[in-house]
Formats: C-alpha cells, sequence, structure tokens
C-alpha cells in the first residue's frame, strides 16, 4: 500500500503569505532612489561624507541625502538610525508610494470582484450553476480585506450569460434584484453604472435574493451556445466605468462558438501531433485574445477561469487572457456534483479569500556584471524591462533569467533587488522591495556545489514549455537533453578528478556500471549534490504531456498543464515532475513524522495493509473520493496526513482510489516516473545511459 502525492494538472505550490511590518512613509517626495539607476533604499547603499551623500551599490554613483533623511554616521560608517530603519537593515520591506506612483497622479479605488456565470444547458446541468450560487452567498463574508480594516472594501458585481449577457442591479435600496440584458455581444457594454458594483454590506438582501433566483430562472434552458470574449470585454468595461482595478471570476463551460467576437471552431486535430504544425495548438487560436489581455492589463484587470468542459474547449485560447493577466485557470473535465464538487469549492473558497494585489508592475534591477534578460510567469511586458501584472497573489511565481556579461568580484558578489509597485486590496499604492545580495566564485567546482537541481529544473521546464509555441516537440526534447548533457560534461572535463574505472555515482542501483560497459558518469569520488539528480528530474520533465511525442493526453490537458508550469514556484515543480510516494504500511501513528519516500517505481511498491476497514480486497470501493472515518489511530493518522498536504496547496487535491489491476491503474503507473512509459518515455536506467553517451560524445 502507498500513498502517491502529486499535484499534476490539479494542484499546486504550498501556501505562501508575506508577513512584512508597516510601509516605510518617506513622505511627499516618496522613496529614496539613486539618481543614475533608480534603486530604492536599501541595506546596500553606502552613506559617505558624514551621511550628507549615498553611493548606490548597483550603480556607484553618488547622491545627495535629502534634508529630511539625512542622519550622523556612527565610528563604523553606518548611520546611528541603521537598525531603526527597515530599509537599511532588512532584506524585504515596503514604502507608501505617492500620487506620482499612481495612474493619472491620482490615488487608487478599492478593487472589485464580478462573478460572471455560464447559464447555458451543460452548466446548468452539471449542477454547476446551483454550487456557485450556494458558495458565493457563504463567500461574501470572505472577501480579502487588510488587518486595519473591519471589512473588505471590495466590492462585487454579477452577470450571468451564454449567448447574450444578463447584468444584475442588487443595490441595497431595491426589494429585488434587476435584470438588464445586453444581446448586442458585438459591441459589449455595461447598461448600469449606478447598483452593478456595490458593497456587500450595504446589498446583502438583494444580492442573496438574486442568488437564490438565478438557478431556477434558467433551470430549464436549451441553450447550448456560449460567449467568452464579450464576457471579458463586459467586465473590463464596467472596471473602466467604476475606474479601479479587478478581478473576473468567469465559470464557463464550453468552447464559445456563438456569433461573437472571439468565437472559436473546434481544432482538435489529432494528425497535427507529431508534426512541425503541432506547436500551432497551443498557441491562441485567434488574435483576439492577446489584444483583449493587453486592455485588461492596462486596467488592471485580472481574470481567472473555472472552465467544466465536457469536450473540447480550446484552453490554450480561453487560457491566454488570465495567463497574461496574472490569472488562473482551473479545469475540471466531466464534471460530476458528486465526485467533484468538493474540489471545485475548496479551490473556489481559496482563490476569493487569498490575498492579492492590482495593477502591479515590477521591475528588477542588478549590480553590475549581471542583468536580468528573461521573464517567465503569468504577466504582460510591452517593454524589455518592465512586468506588468493587472493581478498578482501568493500563488504566482515571477522566474527571472540573468546573463552574465562583464566582470564579477569575489569580494563584493552580485547584488539584486526586485521591486513591486502595486494596489492593496483596499486601494492603497504601495511599493515592495526585495533585496539580494549572492555570492560569485572564480572556480567552477564552487559553482557546482552550490547549484540547486530543483532551481535549475524549474527554469528548464518553462523554458521548454514557452519554446513549444514557436519550435517542434522533438527539437525542444533535444534542446533539453543537449544543455543537460552540456552541464554535466562541463563538470566532468573541469572539475572531476580520475578514480577507478568502474566507479559510478548516481542515485541507481550499482548494476548501472555495468550498463555504461564499466565507464561512468562521473570520475569522481564525491560528485555535487545538484549532479546526482538532474539526469532523473529532467527524463521527468521530458515525459510529461506537454513533451511527450506521442501524448494520449487530450490536447486541453496538455495546454492546461504548459500554463500551469508557466507560474509554478520550485517546491511546486519538484513535487509536479517528481511525485511523492510514501509507503504507508511505515506509517508511525505515535510520531508526527511521515515515512520515508520511495523511489518513484513499480518495482518498490509492496502488497498488503489494509486500510477501508473491509474484509475482502474486493470490496474496496475504488469511486470513493474521501477515506472511511475509522475509529482506530491508523485511520486517524492517516486522514491527517492527507489533510495536511491539502493545506499545503493551493489547489484542492482529489483523492483517488486506485486498484491493482483496476482500469485506472495505467493512470496510476503515469506517476512512477523512473519506470518506461506506456507512451515510449525512458526509464531513469535507459536515460541515463543515453545521458552518459551524450556526455561521452560531446567530451570526444
Amino acid at each position: 500500500m502507498a500513498l502517491l502525492l502529486s499535484p499534476r494538472v490539479d494542484s499546486s505550490c504550498p501556501l505562501a503569505v508575506w508577513a512584512l511590518p508597516d510601509p516605510v512613509d518617506h513622505g511627499e517626495g516618496g522613496p529614496i532612489r539613486c539618481n543614475r539607476c533608480k534603486a530604492y533604499m536599501c541595506p546596500y547603499m553606502q552613506f559617505i561624507e558624514g551621511g550628507r551623500r549615498f553611493q548606490c551599490g548597483f550603480c556607484s554613483c553618488v547622491t545627495e541625502v535629502p534634508p529630511h533623511y539625512f542622519q550622523h554616521l556612527d565610528h563604523t560608517g553606518k548611520r546611528v538610525d541603521c537598525y531603526h530603519r527597515p530599509e537599511l537593515s532588512r532584506g524585504s520591506y515596503e514604502f507608501l508610494a505617492t500620487v506620482e506612483y499612481c495612474k493619472n497622479n491620482k490615488p487608487p479605488q478599492p478593487p472589485a470582484f464580478i462573478f460572471m456565470i455560464d447559464v447555458s444547458y451543460n452548466a446548468v446541468k452539471t449542477g454547476v450553476v446551483s454550487l456557485v450560487c450556494q458558495e458565493l452567498k457563504t463567500l461574501l463574508d470572505c472577501l480579502p480585506r487588510e488587518e486595519e480594516d473591519e471589512e473588505s472594501p471590495v466590492r462585487v458585481g454579477f452577470v450571468t450569460y451564454s449567448k447574450v449577457l444578463h447584468f444584475y442591479n442588487v443595490k441595497g435600496s431595491l426589494a429585488q434584484p434587476q435584470m438588464l440584458v445586453v444581446s448586442d455581444v458585438a459591441d459589449a457594454f455595461v447598461p448600469l453604472l449606478d447598483g452593478f458594483l456595490v458593497g456587500v454590506a450595504e446589498s446583502r438582501p438583494v444580492i442573496e435574493s438574486l442568488l437564490d433566483q438565478i438557478p431556477e430562472m434558467f433551470a430549464d434552458t436549451r441553450e447550448t451556445e456560449t460567449v467568452y470574449g464579450p464576457v471579458i470585454q463586459a467586465g473590463l468595461e464596467a472596471l473602466k466605468a467604476a475606474d479601479c482595478a479587478g478581478k473576473l471570476f468567469i465559470f464557463h463551460s464550453s468552447l464559445p462558438i456563438a456569433e461573437a467576437p472571439g468565437k472559436l471552431k473546434n481544432r482538435d486535430d489529432k494528425k497535427l501531433v507529431g508534426t512541425d504544425k503541432e506547436k500551432s495548438l497551443f498557441q491562441p487560436q485567434v488574435g483576439f485574445y492577446g489584444n483583449l489581455a493587453k486592455e485588461c492589463v492596462a486596467q488592471g484587470c485580472c481574470v481567472d477561469l473555472f472552465l467544466f468542459p465536457i469536450q473540447y474547449a480550446d484552453v490554450a485560447t480561453l487560457g491566454a487572457v488570465p495567463a497574461s493577466t496574472g490569472g488562473s485557470v482551473y479545469k475540471y473535465t466531466h464534471f460530476q456534483a458528486q465526485t467533484d464538487s468538493e474540489r471545485f469549492l475548496n479551490d473556489l473558497r481559496r482563490d476569493v479569500k487569498k490575498n492579492m494585489v492590482f495593477d502591479a508592475v515590477l521591475r528588477v534591477r542588478t549590480s553590475t556584471g549581471i542583468r536580468a534578460t528573461d521573464f517567465f510567469g503569468s504577466f504582460y511586458m510591452s517593454n524589455t524591462t518592465d512586468v506588468e501584472l493587472a493581478g498578482l497573489d501568493c500563488d504566482k511565481t515571477v522566474t527571472v533569467e540573468f546573463k552574465h556579461d562583464d566582470k564579477l568580484s569575489e569580494e563584493t558578489g552580485a547584488l539584486m533587488q526586485c521591486a513591486v509597485l502595486y494596489t492593496s486590496c483596499s486601494g492603497r499604492r504601495r511599493l515592495r522591495v526585495h533585496n539580494l545580495s549572492v555570492n560569485c566564485c572564480s572556480q567552477l567546482a564552487d559553482l557546482y556545489r552550490n547549484c540547486e537541481t530543483d532551481a535549475i529544473i524549474n527554469f528548464l521546464a518553462k523554458s521548454a514549455y514557452r519554446s513549444v509555441l514557436s519550435s517542434p516537440i522533438s527539437a525542444v526534447r533535444d534542446s533539453l537533453i543537449n544543455q543537460c548533457a552540456q552541464i554535466l560534461a562541463c563538470y566532468r572535463k573541469n572539475c572531476a578528478s580520475p578514480s577507478s574505472a568502474g566507479q559510478v555515482r548516481s542515485t541507481r542501483d550499482c548494476t548501472i556500471s555495468q550498463k555504461f560497459g564499466g565507464g561512468s558518469l562521473f570520475t569522481t569520488a564525491d560528485p555535487p549534490e545538484c549532479m546526482k539528480l538532474l539526469p532523473v528530474y529532467l527524463n521527468c520533465v521530458l515525459k510529461t504531456d506537454v513533451l511527450q511525442p506521442r501524448a494520449e493526453a487530450s490536447l486541453d490537458d496538455r495546454a492546461f498543464l504548459r500554463q500551469l508550469v508557466g507560474c509554478v514556484d520550485v517546491a511546486e515543480s519538484h513535487a509536479l515532475f517528481y511525485p511523492r510516494l510514501l509507503p504507508l504500511q511505515k506509517l508511525d501513528v505515535e510520531s508526527e513524522a511521515l515515512p520515508v519516500a520511495i523511489r518513484a517505481s513499480e518495482e518498490r511498491l509492496s502488497k498488503g495493509g489494509g486500510i477501508f476497514g473491509t474484509p475482502a480486497f474486493g470490496q474496496i470501493d475504488p469511486s470513493m473520493t474521501s477515506l472511511p472515518i475509522l475509529d482506530n489511530p491508523f485511520s486517524r493518522r492517516l486522514r491527517g496526513v492527507i489533510e495536511s498536504f491539502r493545506e499545503q496547496r493551493s489547489r484542492y487535491m482529489k483523492l483517488m482510489v486506485v486498484k491493482q489491476e483496476d482500469r485506472m491503474e495505467a493512470v496510476f503507473k503515469q506517476f512512477l516516473v523512473e519506470d518506461k512509459s506506456s507512451n515510449g518515455g525512458a526509464s531513469y536506467v535507459d536515460f541515463l545511459c543515453h545521458m552518459h553517451k551524450e556526455i561521452r560524445q560531446l567530451l570526444s
């Protein structure tokens, strides 16, 4: 018995919460900055001339200290108030932004949430509409707020749609909500201003009445066609009219084939898979959504898409706006209320409740010798330096690639500063600054000893997943293998010391040395830790659905995974590519410690053990989505372990029970990433042999 823990397509990174002190207020002049490179005041600035000037740690420019910020220096050359100022003593801190940092030099309004519900036949029939409306009544009390706010300042609005749009007036003074229909979807507009975006406290009875009525109003609908582009356009126009940023929560069910801007056709063509034209399937079908995303970012309009497809829905296109606005896509294929509602409702609750910011701009500055050259994540870039995010939350990661293009000093190292200008959920404009100092080395051996495999794999995967938009899958795979071979060959050539020919340092059994014909992948007695796991992790990336040349997964699943990986953090990508396999028979009910994970290979599995409370194996119900509640220590401990893992993820992990020799066993075996996969993916042993040949060829 083993417990497989993998986010794969339906889970995400551990919860991240920023806990920072109160923002630093530098008055009307705003944050202190370097005159030349515009780096913000940080611990790397050196104060000189008795504290009247400071020298920038990034570009060495000398800048006058404003009179109100002047402070004397102590005998070591530090300001006497150094440890009382976060910007002089901490790695991360915040500044209050002045009006010069606001759009149009005007303080922003608090953001708004607009819930946009597909009420076509499929959405109603599967129970999605009823679930959403029922849950939103509870979530009205859970809108994000800052500690100093007694209640959330976030306003809410509601839209339903199929082929036409229905806006609702939920002004608190009304006895009942009022519906206004927009049938001209070719030019979406907001038919009302007053009463659409409202505060929950003032309009609670009217909102709850609306949420009760929506499932009843559309219970007998026979409309099967939907629009999608006009839905986003309508939400965007509503935020523009209210002069605020915000977030659209779109609950959508099918390919938008109704006659409207952004109309799509079914392009689920398996004949293109494995050809040079396959890359087109990962690209948006029409340019309409790229332009729409640009408009959304300019307004600070973040889009989250909850998708409930029964068949092909073109996730590559539908997810284009969320992917460019800092939003998320949640996908529930063949949704069934009985088995999938728990996962969907938990995802929705967390998505509404989590702290997030809006209308953000991120810029990375570096010291001389390195520079940021590329960025990966859910955002938009109108130039080469500014990362623009309509929304940013704790589940999103921005990955930055740096290029070393000048001399670096081992004594001073290299400096990086990441500054994010944003609007909080209470409508306050702030500037968050993160600073990092890294060591530099002149010896390759030191570099390899300090490499982090997980970070390397995270970066390589994101780079490869983006490359499939412009290159054939085969070329992307070859490039990944070549990069890994180059890394290992460089180590062997420049850092390894001679050793016995039969010595092999890998994480696999010693039998690998025989398959190598007496050679070895590493010719040193103690290769760096990062080198030991790089091949196995790279092989896992190559075996994912996105990069498989004969992928059995649907086009939508592949497009969804490609977009998901674009903004995952290092911890998430680790679990995503190499699932954790825990032997339950070794679970200690008296300890909080988990059993040591075993290798993700079928040969590591063992029979025996029972956790279902049934007298026979045949009586285990494989359709269950929760473990039976049994009155024994093992049952309680195991259920606690599962809940603890769910709490660590940003997306709810659905429990699946897979019986040996059951039809779902093939799905389970896909997670055993060290074995040869059914669609041709190499086992770890075979891939290691292949890497060995590649390295020998490079060295020869």
